[in-house]
């Protein structure tokens, strides 16, 4: 089920709009939310996920007339977050942003504490990204032919190559790469991609696969450099658009792209999922909205609940098999 199915269309909302209202019936929920809700972020402030969340946030409690918190909680890859939200109460109030590292964690991460499509209620996608290789400014980085170059040449051990966290996706992407060009790299993890970033700007590693909202600031003050970015077809998204793809430059595997989807914990009730879905589709079809999506290189994209439920299971098959292939094992 590719992400490319599903655009956010007037009839989608449309269609939600009456499924809401005729759950507005139920009393028990009539006055839902009457106070602020949370939206937990499993990483660190700065990183591109708390920027989408943000954007989000800020149109919700518009529409919703009640605070939308943005809690940051960083660690183990992101999966520290996202348990808290598992083991929090089923009222609709306590929301979590996930991504695709969430999906295939159980086949690089042991014991994983809860389970993406058990314990949570999928609400919808949000949008979709691809990844963008970042280097420093250096004349070593002038062009992706001379990156890889001077990767495959470098004196005293593999180049140094930044991610997310161990299991990250941005790590997964990295051992893809490394495994695509043959090229030995030093993976190193960080605690969400905000530390990376700078790191990489100050030359302590070498490159870093991150969305573009992760590296906007600083590609825009000139300390890091874009080179290319995942997939098979260059992105919609303007500021994406003269990167070549990896498949243009012979890589012909690299075809990844990030996408963010909101839920909430299991068993919170379906008033309370479809009118956070309907808000979330009203937000993400707000120009204003849109337009700074853009600007992190997010194109929007909008499901139902089973849709993204499906969605969620087919990723998850599909990056197990890809976490498998490139030697990735639970740790």
């Amino acid at each position: 089920m590719s992400v490319s199915s599903f655009p956010i269309k007037r009839r989608t909302l449309l269609a939600g709009s009456a499924a809401t209202l005729a759950l507005g019936a139920s009393p028990a929920w009539a006055a839902y939310p009457d106070k602020p809700i949370k939206i937990i972020v499993p990483w660190a402030t700065g990183g591109s996920t708390d920027a989408i969340t943000r954007v989000l946030a800020q149109r919700l409690s518009e529409g919703l007339k009640q605070p939308v918190i943005v809690d940051n909680k960083p660690g183990g890859a992101g999966h520290v977050g996202i348990d808290q939200a598992a083991k929090s109460a089923p009222d609709g109030y306590t929301l979590a942003i996930v991504e695709l590292s969430h999906v295939y964690a159980p086949a690089v991460v042991a014991n994983l504490p809860y389970d993406m499509l058990r314990d949570f209620t999928p609400i919808t996608l949000v949008g979709t990204s691809p990844m963008v290789l970042f280097t420093g400014m250096g004349p070593e980085n002038a062009d992706f032919k001379t990156f890889l170059k001077t990767a495959s040449t470098t004196k005293g051990g593999p180049p140094a190559m930044a991610n997310s966290g161990t299991g990250s996706i941005s790590h997964l992407v990295g051992e893809l790469f490394s495994q695509e060009t043959k090229i030995k790299f030093n993976m190193v993890p960080y605690r969400g991609g905000a530390p990376a970033m700078v790191d990489l700007a100050a030359g302590q590693v070498s490159s870093y696969f991150a969305t573009l909202a992760t590296g906007s600031s600083l590609m825009a003050a000139g300390k890091v450099k874009a080179l290319a970015v995942t997939g098979r077809k260059r992105s919609d998204v303007p500021i994406l658009r003269s990167l070549p793809t990896m498949t243009e430059l012979g890589l012909k595997n690299m075809d990844v792209a990030q996408w963010w989807a909101l839920v909430a914990p299991a068993t919170t009730p379906l008033e309370v999922t479809e009118r956070l879905r309907l808000e979330l589709l009203t937000a993400m079809s707000d120009l204003k909205v849109v337009e700074r999506m853009s600007a992190l290189g997010v194109e929007m994209k909008g499901t139902s609940r089973d849709q993204l439920r499906g969605f969620l299971r087919a990723e998850s098959e599909r990056w197990r098999t890809l976490a498998r292939n490139v030697g990735l094992k639970p740790q």
